[in-house]
């Protein structure tokens, strides 16, 4: 199977991973040789109750013995779907009551793009530097990463940048301005999270001069923070949500979430503002609405930050310079790129799987299941300890 894996399956690194997945169940992923593996990324951000969980699964089976897909996104009523998007509505602050649910997270990051376009008439939009919200082009346009980039320009035009927690380019977002678009907290810059009420000024700015605020989700949503959402923590509602990742349950999704009122203007001038043949899928709307209503009536929010606390009780080594994050989004920092990479290999032959981050070298990435137990916890920790100590 590997050797038909690098045949005929497009990569997207010289050096994938390539482990051989067996089954999954709760917090780890079994290989084809049986050994178990510790999932401390779970499916980087993606599987919020960890693999298989039965209410998902549950869910899942259910749906597909009453119908698959039936019609493209909007024009029939499928109860998965309605479910899901009052559910969402319901645990959102007004006015966000409105959901558009995409096939993935750059999907809905390029229909907040238009929706913010389609709202303000202005065609300008400002993101991050060393911002990541996708790769298809509009997402692309706003990656804050040129090497990432320059291959494929011409891309989108109007698109500037700020700088992430820096109120001086605040003066940047101007009448011009369609939509400012920002990562809640930054994800590949290395989990930079928003100071000083930052969020709330740049609200504020928009507000002063008519441009939408939209806020990427896709990572710290679906209670990853301590809080269902991450701009919970920050007093601030953006103009647009966006999610994606760890609503799926382990399936494919994306959505964005805006007023009724801006929402709405997607369906006139022109019609079909926005259109998708498998968005609201109904198998994955059915795992999105398991997941969500799991994760709402559970501990599992509030239960994050005690395992924060937990891991960074346990990770104090030499080589750890500093633990960025909040909840069971986090990274240890290392001293140099070449260590990070390193630590990751071998933590995977003990049995541990961590990962890396798009733009921060030095990073390793912890962002297990909010599922995950204090022993699993204390069990990964161990080995990343014992790995860290071969290279003190």
């Amino acid at each position: 199977m590997k050797k038909d894996f690098f045949t005929y399956q497009a990569q997207t690194t010289p050096f994938p991973l390539a482990m051989e997945v067996s089954h999954a169940s709760g917090s780890y992923i079994y290989d084809t040789k049986g050994k178990a593996h510790l999932d401390f990324v779970a499916g980087v951000s993606a599987c919020s109750l960890g693999h298989c969980h039965p209410n998902v699964v549950e869910a899942i089976k259910a749906q597909v013995d009453r119908y698959l897909h039936v019609m493209v996104y909007g024009e029939y009523i499928q109860q998965p779907a309605v479910e899901l998007t009052k559910l969402i509505a319901k645990n959102l602050p007004d006015p966000l009551n409105k959901t558009y649910l995409t096939n993935s997270g750059t999907e809905a990051i390029e229909g907040a793009l238009k929706l913010a376009r389609r709202v303000t008439g202005r065609s300008q939009i400002i993101a991050a530097k060393k911002a990541y919200h996708g790769n298809t082009m509009g997402s692309l346009s706003v990656m804050g990463y040129e090497e990432r980039k320059q291959a494929f320009r011409p891309l989108i035009p109007d698109i500037h940048f700020i700088e992430f927690n820096n109120e001086n380019d605040l003066s940047k977002i101007t009448t011009q301005t369609a939509g400012v678009i920002l990562e809640t907290i930054q994800g590949g810059a290395g989990f930079i999270q928003p100071k000083n009420g930052y969020l709330t000024k740049v609200k504020k700015r928009c507000d002063q001069v008519g441009a939408l605020l939209i806020l990427d989700e896709i990572q710290p949503g679906i209670g990853r923070t301590g809080k269902l959402f991450g701009f919970q923590n920050y007093n601030v509602i953006p103009d647009v949500v966006v999610t994606g990742k760890g609503l799926g349950g382990g399936l494919p999704v994306g959505a964005f979430t805006a007023s009724e009122a801006h929402m709405d203007l997607l369906m006139n001038n022109p019609m079909l503002g926005h259109i998708t043949t498998f968005g609201g899928n109904p198998i994955i709307a059915a795992s999105c609405l398991a997941t969500l209503q799991t994760v709402i009536s559970s501990d599992l929010i509030p239960d994050t930050l005690a395992k924060e606390k937990l891991f960074r009780k346990l990770l104090v080594h030499p080589l750890i310079n500093e633990i960025r994050g909040i909840g069971l989004m986090l990274i240890i920092l290392l001293p140099t790129a070449e260590l990070a990479t390193e630590v990751v290999m071998k933590c995977k032959e003990k049995g541990l799987i961590l990962f890396f981050l798009l733009f921060e070298k030095r990073a390793v990435r912890i962002t297990p299941p909010l599922t995950i137990s204090d022993k699993e916890i204390e069990e990964g920790c161990q080995i990343l300890l014992e790995i860290l100590n071969e290279f003190s």
